[in-house]
């Protein structure tokens, strides 16, 4: 099939500059558009290279990119939809007929592998060609690449529904057709514009969970683009006016009513401090990421029922600024929200609030005292914390060091299991379609699709992620999982040794899942707990002394 080699490689000898491909090899950038120049149907390629932009990936590489007006002009972005009008919703896709379900594919990181990458199973669907197979076996060795047979060569192939077969596209296989455009952005192919219109119109915030999941990284794409990621990200999750304090968090409260994975990591956090300062008189949690508080409310509980004398409660609550809009005021609110459940159960009670980011914490901010049963909690937060791939200070080693030297109790970590922290652009992509297209699922048996504050939950609950790994790199880039192996790798460098969770635990959060679906899988393993849809791993909760 010698036309496939011309829509990745036709004219890319238009310009000396240079982009790096996956596989490191170097070849001349052109950055051409299709572009609609008759009534025959056919398309040329516009060679434009005044107005070029390049995206660095944490791993070194390069992306490059036109400043994309006419996307914004043909795709409808997160910061302008609303949950009437985003995508048109297609009834004729059907999840059903997606092949290659990513679930399968699902198993991309090892606990033994320190930052491995998913696996290559998931990046074989769209293939990587190069410029000389495109002259031996299309042209012959001594042509002239740039002639205009050539070009009207790529001009037959991107007319009409060619690029789909030539691209090994089935006709309705959205997720061939995500997993496509993620390749073609990542190696700014021609035929990205005709990928990325194709994926719009399959696409639907009230579709099916893969619908849904694809408009969203749509927009991720769309906001790699236009170099818009960090901007929407911030805005879906915490600046008006895209929501007010109140409506984010009944978003917040939906998201954690309807999945348990939130639960689930309070529940077995909670549990292993409960046991771990059992007889402990005076107990300072301290909470990198304390948001609402609500992890506390039932600890406090706990620690009134005590049979016997009632333990004094210090409560070190850390947030950076961007959760006040959230909550509609500052950390002062979560100290009074905690203050009268603790006087409501006649239990002592301090707060001491730290409004700062996770790696701006210093010894200090924690207000230590001597007598102490010192607690630390990571409730889905070491991963919004930066390391070594993003500046010249390992902020994330830097924290669990300084923790280990509180003598700790007990730390609690929960972390979504994903592997997105150091892994190029594309590999990212893949790992994103694999892990949210579980949690879609989990959230679609939960919610009926054309429910609007459902979708509302998604896209400033889930959504804003989404697009955060997909369109942004170095410092804008806050998600950043890492799969457990590498936690605990950190964990024992840091001088941490495991404290196995109780079984009871365990039974509790067994309880717990008998009220949701069927596909929801509990496994523990080592002492270590992971909730999973289906056969992925979604969220994995350790305790550490």
């Amino acid at each position: 099939m010698p036309i496939k080699f011309a829509l990745e490689n036709m004219s890319t000898q238009a310009s000396n500059r240079s982009y790096r491909y996956p596989d490191r090899t170097q070849l001349p950038y052109h950055n051409g558009n299709p572009m609609h120049v008759g009534g025959n149907g056919n398309y040329c390629v516009q060679q434009n290279h005044d107005d070029v932009n390049y995206i660095s990936s944490d791993d070194g590489s390069q992306s490059s990119s036109s400043r994309v007006q006419d996307f914004q002009a043909q795709f409808c972005t997160l910061d302008s939809s609303s949950a009437n009008c985003v995508y048109p919703a297609h009834s004729s896709t059907s999840s059903q007929s997606i092949s290659g379900s990513p679930l399968s594919q699902q198993e991309s990181h090892s606990d033994h592998a320190y930052g491995s990458s998913p696996s290559a199973s998931c990046i074989t669907q769209v293939p990587t060609w190069t410029l000389k197979d495109l002259e031996n076996v299309m042209l012959g060795p001594d042509s002239d690449i740039g002639s205009p047979d050539s070009s009207f060569l790529l001009d037959t192939a991107l007319h009409g529904n060619n690029w789909r077969e030539l691209l090994g596209i089935q006709t309705g296989d959205l997720r061939q057709v995500i997993v496509a455009c993620g390749k073609a952005v990542d190696e700014n192919a021609v035929y990205m514009d005709a990928l990325m219109s194709e994926l719009r119109e399959m696409v639907s915030v009230s579709g099916e969970p893969m619908q849904r999941l694809g408009a969203y990284m749509l927009e991720g794409l769309i906001a790699r683009l236009s170099f818009t990621g960090h901007a929407l990200y911030k805005s879906l999750k915490c600046k008006e006016p895209v929501a007010t304090s109140s409506e984010l968090l009944s978003y917040m409260h939906l998201l954690y009513e309807i999945c348990p994975f939130f639960k689930f990591g309070y529940m077995s956090a909670n549990g292993a401090i409960a046991e771990a300062v059992k007889g402990e008189d005076i107990i300072h949690i301290i909470d990198f990421q304390i948001a609402q508080g609500s992890q506390w409310m039932t600890m406090i509980q706990a620690l009134a029922s005590r049979p016997g004398r009632r333990p004094y409660l210090r409560i070190t609550g850390i947030d950076d600024s961007n959760s006040a809009h959230a909550r509609g005021g500052g950390l002062d609110m979560v100290g009074q929200r905690l203050h009268r459940m603790a006087q409501s159960c006649g239990l002592p009670f301090e707060f001491n609030a730290v409004p700062a980011a996770s790696h701006e914490v210093v010894f200090e901010d924690l207000c230590l005292r001597s007598g102490e049963a010192i607690v630390v909690n990571f409730a889905y937060q070491l991963h919004h914390t930066p390391d070594e791939s993003v500046g010249i200070e390992n902020h994330r080693d830097r924290i669990l060091r300084m923790v280990k030297s509180l003598s700790p109790k007990v730390v609690t970590l929960v972390e979504q299991e994903a592997n997105t922290n150091t892994a190029p652009f594309f590999l990212r992509y893949m790992e994103t379609l694999d892990y949210y297209t579980a949690m879609f699922e989990a959230i679609d048996v939960a919610c009926p699709r054309d429910d609007k504050k459902r979708i509302s939950t998604e896209q400033h609950c889930v959504a804003r992620d989404i697009v955060n790994l997909i369109a942004c790199e170095g410092a804008e880039r806050i998600e950043r999982h890492e799969p457990f192996g590498k936690w605990r790798a950190r964990l024992v460098m840091a001088g941490f040794r495991p404290y196995p969770l109780s079984p009871v635990v365990n039974r509790t959060i067994k309880t717990l899942l008998d009220s949701y679906h069927s596909h929801y899988r509990l496994e523990e393993r080592d002492g270590i707990l992971y909730l999973g849809w289906k056969n992925r791993k979604l969220v994995v909760s350790s305790a550490w002394c």
